[in-house]
């Protein structure tokens, strides 16, 4: 957390820089865990950012892209606690990175993190395509066909619920979604992914492709540690409409009848109905 959905929120949150020009970059002093930030100096940063525009906005999974004139990029990875905020940052003890911006709506783009497991990069064109290219990160759960991800997982012995969160074959699903995505197409999370027929993967796809765009909508999910807030320090909605996701115990919504059931799978939990995902 943050997952495809509420990254996908924050990119659309600041689709006001883009046009706007940097003229000041600023590294805030921070007592707590310092977020990974490379190059590592800031005069670095001032020297590559000062002085060029924003001409885009983008996202690599669940990293936020911000594209430069100058060809550069820069990334941040908001990992457990990041946000990407115009304004109103929670606190600013936890501000970890101010560019000031003149020549649009925008005037300022703040990379707040509260636990420090995030990280910004400004990286060449070259050094982004080494690193996010489709070697390196999976095509984008949004884009991805039901006969790409087949190709990509369908040798795996892995549990369908573990192979989804591999960055690697598929971009942007998270622990969250993948438990939403499982239990809306009728799959349970432990079936191999080995043993998944042709019509299974079809329905994963479209599961996949309407959960997370309805998440979207809401604008992400904010749990109840309240962190994640949309670029206006807003919370998201979706956390309203969750299937089984942190509902042990409850009734499951879609049959009504049976009970969520928590169960943990590579160390992560897993929410699923045994009624409506049998094994």
């Amino acid at each position: 957390m943050p997952e495809l959905p509420e990254v996908e929120t924050m990119r659309r949150g600041i689709a006001r820089v883009v046009g706007a020009r940097v003229v000041a970059v600023e590294r805030p002093a921070c007592k707590l865990r310092p977020i990974a930030l490379s190059p590592a100096r800031m005069p670095q940063w001032r020297k590559r950012l000062v002085g060029r525009a924003i001409t885009g906005t983008s996202r690599a999974g669940k990293r936020v892209v911000i594209e430069l004139d100058s060809g550069d990029r820069l990334i941040f990875e908001p990992r457990m606690t990041g946000l990407v905020l115009l304004a109103d940052p929670p606190d600013i003890e936890h501000l970890r990175l101010r560019l000031e911006l003149v020549g649009r709506g925008a005037r300022q783009l703040l990379f707040w993190d509260r636990r420090g497991l995030g990280s910004a990069r400004l990286v060449t064109g070259k050094e982004f395509a080494e690193r996010y290219g489709l070697d390196k990160l999976g095509p984008d759960a949004l884009d991805i066909s039901a006969e790409q991800l087949r190709e990509r997982l369908r040798a795996s012995r892995r549990a369908i619920k573990v192979a989804l969160l591999d960055q690697r074959a598929l971009a942007g699903v998270g622990n969250l979604y993948a438990s939403e995505i499982l239990h809306l197409c009728g799959i349970h999370p432990a079936r191999r992914c080995d043993r998944l027929t042709r019509g299974d993967w079809q329905a994963i796809v479209a599961a996949m492709h309407d959960v997370l765009a309805t998440a979207i909508h809401f604008e992400g999910s904010t749990l109840s540690d309240g962190t994640y807030r949309n670029a206006l320090n807003q919370a998201g909605g979706y956390q309203n409409h969750h299937r089984v996701y942190d509902r042990a115990d409850e009734p499951c919504t879609r049959c009504r009848k049976a009970r969520v059931v928590r169960i943990v799978q590579a160390q992560r939990s897993t929410f699923y109905c045994p009624a409506c995902q049998k094994k």
